[in-house]
């Protein structure tokens, strides 16, 4: 499937923007599930690019305002065409990090006992020579899909696993977390993705995100998995960036002085071509 994106920010602000450091994890690259056809990146200044160390094509800017200006809006765009492959296993290059560094806790993202526990009612195998058994993590993806409802709305960016396991309801980047964090809970190595997702019933779901979990560490092999549609990733699924959660590959990060109170607006289209 060949699907035209555009991702559209837009900040407001209340008072003059005198400085701004911004970086964009907003590039798709080619790989075994997607070819990227074409993609451009557009910002209010130069753009300086570069690789993370999950391998992630990121984008800079730095914007400083003068006394005079009177600058309190800024605009992001990204927009290109993806053609979907629909694979949803593949082994990272030996480039990348090596998969033990996705069993690290991180602040969204940390292993529980009560998440253990949760995760071993459908993982019996655990990861036993440090592979995994691809059905028991669909059964798993399916459990938390029901354990973790989805809900919009019903939690922010700095929600942790623990916290939309026990309250029972998330969004897309919730119910990744959740898969992730069990899957560490049981020395699995997994990690977060972000992405696009295309369904014309489903808008919402435009900004979506789920997990790779690793397959079998000693050969890198990984397998992607949505948790919100309880399946392996397909066609209508774009991926953008990966790392240990979302705070290791947002679409947008940054800092900024001056611009008083600040709005953002935020429009995602896809089209099949």
């Amino acid at each position: 499937m060949k699907l035209h994106v555009r991702h559209t920010t837009d900040y407001r602000y209340t008072e003059p923007l005198r400085y701004a450091l911004q970086t964009l994890w907003l590039t798709p690259q080619s790989g075994t599930a997607q070819t990227v056809n074409f993609w451009s990146v557009g910002a209010p200044e130069k753009l300086f690019s570069q690789r993370d160390a999950f391998g992630n094509v990121i984008h800079s800017y730095t914007f400083v305002g003068q006394a005079a200006d009177n600058v309190r809006w800024s605009l992001v765009n990204a927009a290109g065409r993806v053609e979907t492959l629909g694979i949803a296993e593949f082994t990272d290059d030996a480039s990348l990090p090596l998969p033990q560094l996705y069993l690290r806790a991180t602040e969204l993202a940390r292993p529980h006992p009560l998440l253990a526990a949760f995760g071993r009612r459908f993982v019996t195998r655990g990861s036993a020579g440090g592979k995994a058994d691809l059905s028991e993590l669909l059964a798993l993806s399916l459990g938390i899909a029901g354990a973790v409802s989805y809900r919009q709305y019903s939690t922010n960016v700095t929600t942790t696993a623990l916290q939309a396991f026990e309250s029972g309801a998330g969004v897309c980047q919730d119910q990744a977390h959740v898969m992730v964090a069990i899957c560490r809970s049981l020395g699995i190595p997994a990690r977060y993705v972000s992405g696009y997702f295309y369904a014309a019933n489903e808008p919402d779901l435009a900004s979506h995100a789920w997990a790779d979990v690793c397959l079998d560490v000693a050969s890198r092999r990984w397998v992607s998995i949505d948790i919100t549609h309880s399946c392996l990733i397909d066609e209508r699924h774009v991926r953008l960036a990966m790392g240990t959660d979302y705070n290791a590959c947002p679409p947008i990060k940054g800092v900024r002085h001056g611009g008083g109170l600040e709005s953002m607006t935020v429009k995602i289209t896809i089209e099949p071509v």
